[in-house]
């Protein structure tokens, strides 16, 4: 028996509030990305390591609020929290390694190339994996074709949000970048599900379906108030907002100003 699949319970409510997530995320990331290419010694790895986790915990906040108002008619939905947890991980390690190589090697195409298909490949095995943490009674089947589709939209859009983490300066530039970033992972994510279907072990009753919001909320309160914290650090972080080199800071050589010209009476 095929169950009765709802992805928009709460109708636009999860759609939107994942894409400002997944926004927020990419933002965070770009930024700290942007950061650590203003010097080469200067907490790069660190502001990598935070970017990382930025974009990671964003596009995983963003999944799982979207399934907030995922349902299915004829069963209750539950997750098992180890593999719901555990696709936070490969998310964030993924997007880890696709960073850390465009970040720390000379940006090439191959290196984008690289970094990105690593980091989409992350983006959509995260998706995949929090699927398969999903408990209910049925059986998931996926369209394979529709499956490829979102990963091939998960690589490109990582590629290009790598290739506007080291290419694009500036606040609305890069709020512009992420912008079209929550886009593309938002469309990744509603692929993917396009192309879910449910199989019911045994016969269902229409009311014995609902949302999850119970059993995800406590789990997204972590990474949320992560991405917060981060958000601060980014907002305060005086080379970002004043959008100086080091060299400048430390008084380093600069152009040297003209002297003042003074006006002469007749």
């Amino acid at each position: 028996m095929q169950g009765t699949v709802d992805g928009f319970s709460y109708g636009l409510v999860t759609p939107v509030a994942a894409y400002v997530m997944a926004c927020l995320g990419g933002a965070l990331g770009l930024r700290c990305t942007a950061r650590s290419l203003m010097n080469a010694h200067a907490w790069k790895t660190g502001w990598l390591a935070l970017g990382a986790t930025a974009i990671g915990s964003g596009i995983w906040t963003m999944h799982f609020i979207a399934m907030m108002g995922f349902a299915v008619k004829e069963t209750p939905v539950g997750y098992d929290v180890t593999l719901t947890y555990a696709s936070l991980g490969v998310a964030v390690v993924m997007v880890g390694i696709g960073v850390f190589i465009v970040g720390h090697q000379r940006v090439t195409p191959m290196a984008l190339v690289t970094g990105g298909t690593i980091t989409g490949l992350g983006i959509a095995t995260m998706h995949y994996l929090g699927m398969a943490g999903m408990r209910l009674r049925g059986q998931l089947q996926y369209d394979t074709f529709t499956v490829a589709l979102s990963v091939v939209i998960a690589v490109v859009a990582a590629t290009v949000a790598l290739w506007a983490a080291v290419s694009i300066r500036g606040f609305w530039p890069t709020l512009g970048a992420s912008l079209v970033m929550g886009v593309a992972v938002s469309g990744m994510h509603y692929t993917g599900m396009a192309a879910l279907s449910v199989h019911l072990h045994g016969a269902g009753t229409a009311a014995g379906g609902g949302t999850s919001t119970s059993a995800l909320m406590p789990m997204l309160i972590g990474p949320a108030v992560f991405l917060f914290l981060a958000g601060v650090v980014v907002l305060f972080d005086p080379l970002l907002v004043r959008g100086r080199s080091d060299r400048q800071r430390h008084g380093g050589p600069s152009v040297p100003r003209p002297a003042p010209r003074t006006s002469r009476r007749r």
